[in-house]
């Protein structure tokens, strides 16, 4: 696994920063760049579940392992969802489950956020995590200061 580091600095309170990372409507445009029709369900429950799916249901299921909203929120994916049945326990998803997804905000002043992403993804997945980062993070930058 290799750990990618991703930040941005964005011209907008950091409650305004979360919650357009994370809203139904704003989350499918800035993850537009890792897969078209990208959603995220969550009970946002520390141990519950949190579903990262395309627009056919299909994706990842994780968990929250630390929630301080609006400064950080980390996830822990578990497995995949396919078919609507979710496999946490195949061996192709063992080799990677537990990876982590760690997002940090932090106030710089009143209307600036520093957004922060650290991720844990196999080394074939390098170029699409930098592509849907970089290109992501710019669109939510744009979409806050607009």
């Amino acid at each position: 696994m290799e750990t990618l580091d991703y930040e941005i600095h964005i011209n907008s309170p950091i409650q305004e920063v979360w919650n357009l990372l994370w809203n139904e409507e704003t989350y499918p445009q800035w993850t537009q760049f890792f897969q078209s029709g990208s959603q995220m369900k969550s009970d946002w429950k520390v141990g519950g579940k949190t579903y990262f799916t395309d627009e056919n249901g299909e994706g990842m299921v994780s968990t929250i392992v630390s929630l301080d909203e609006p400064n950080e929120v980390i996830f822990s994916h578990l497995g995949i969802v396919k078919n609507g049945i979710e496999d946490t326990e195949s061996r192709d998803v063992k080799q990677w489950s537990g990876a982590e997804e760690k997002y940090f905000l932090r106030a710089i002043d009143e209307n600036t956020t520093e957004l922060r992403a650290i991720i844990h993804a196999n080394e074939v997945f390098q170029d699409a995590m930098n592509t849907g980062f970089n290109k992501g993070f710019e669109l939510l930058k744009k979409i806050a200061e607009s």
